[in-house]
């Protein structure tokens, strides 16, 4: 029972890992489930059994977690750099994971574009009406703030522009972070 259990967990893993390398790569419209299948050495019965669905083979495999600190524990001058160094290091540790899938499939897919908005509203938005001095300006100001990171972040992994998808981050968050600082507080 145990060994056949753990075998479940391995092939639902490795399908998981299939569906996010696919989803990233190929966005939600061409990825299929035979192609998943193949991608995972398995057969297609065994994704619908699993998931059910592309839905929930989506669903399961497009998650992010952007790991958001508290921001009222830095500096108040440092937060618009933090923020941009922060999402480029959790973008970079989960590339090809969920939150590829998660971007390039919300250009195309209304359960993409609701996942990455929750990210935004519900975990963002809160840290950021914490720190600003108007509270009743955090969804503009978060909005603001993700306009900022999202198009990043789409430059440097969906258009892969040369000088955004390098290893050097510093040029990026020094440019980006004082834009980011303005959005929140109106100062650089």
């Amino acid at each position: 029972m145990v060994v056949a259990r753990r075998r479940s967990e391995d092939t639902k893993e490795r399908i998981l890992q299939a569906a996010q390398k696919l989803f990233a790569e190929a966005g939600y419209e061409c990825t299929t489930i035979r192609a998943v299948a193949a991608e995972a050495s398995i057969d297609p019965c065994m994704v619908m059994r699993y998931f059910e669905s592309k839905e929930g083979l989506f669903a399961a495999a497009a998650s992010f977690d952007p790991e958001l600190p508290d921001f009222g524990q830095m500096p108040r001058k440092d937060v618009g750099r933090y923020l941009v160094q922060h999402f480029l290091e959790r973008w970079d540790e989960d590339a090809e994971d969920g939150f590829n899938a998660i971007l390039r499939a919300a250009t195309s897919n209304a359960e993409a574009r609701v996942r990455m908005r929750n990210v935004i509203q519900k975990q963002l938005q809160p840290r950021i009406a914490r720190i600003i001095d108007r509270e009743e300006e955090a969804p503009l100001r978060t909005e603001l703030v993700a306009s900022q990171l999202l198009g990043l972040a789409f430059c440097r992994f969906v258009l892969e522009l040369p000088h955004l998808s390098g290893k050097d981050q510093a040029p990026i968050v020094e440019r980006l972070g004082p834009i980011v600082q303005m959005h929140l507080f109106d100062e650089t």
